[in-house]
């Protein structure tokens, strides 16, 4: 009769599933882990948005450079000018990775070009602009 209890408190404590502590104790411990990799990634994700303005605004400055230079001039493209004109591939993103388009400025000697960065406000100090601007 030993043996038949003892089997019959197994089979009673494998039919029972789990309890809602053991519910809780799991949901704690994956959201210790979900907080430890948003404070691992979430930097890492701020500065890609960063260096992916930095390099779209490169890119960009280069093809107003180029579609000034085949056209001559003092005129200043537009974003759209550049993407018809097919200085830019018309699949490109025109807008920085905050959803603020790019602004371009054209000098007689050089060509400037910006993004408003991660507060989308101009004249900020983490505004984006390709080459760096002296005093303005």
């Amino acid at each position: 009769m030993h043996r038949s209890s003892r089997s019959f408190r197994l089979a009673r404590a494998a039919a029972r599933g789990v309890t809602l502590i053991e519910v809780l104790i799991v949901v704690a411990i994956l959201s210790l882990i979900a907080a430890g990799v948003t404070v691992a990634v979430l930097p890492k994700f701020r500065q890609a948005q960063i260096d992916t303005a930095s390099t779209n605004v490169r890119e960009i400055r280069g093809a107003v450079v180029r579609w000034r230079a085949n056209r001559g001039g003092d005129e200043c493209p537009t974003i759209s000018q550049l993407v018809q004109d097919k200085e830019i591939d018309s699949a490109s993103k025109t807008t920085d990775p905050w959803d603020s388009p790019y602004k371009i400025e054209c000098a007689e000697d050089e060509t400037y070009v910006s993004s408003p960065g991660p507060d989308k406000k101009e004249g900020t100090k983490d505004d984006i602009i390709i080459p760096e601007k002296g005093n303005r």
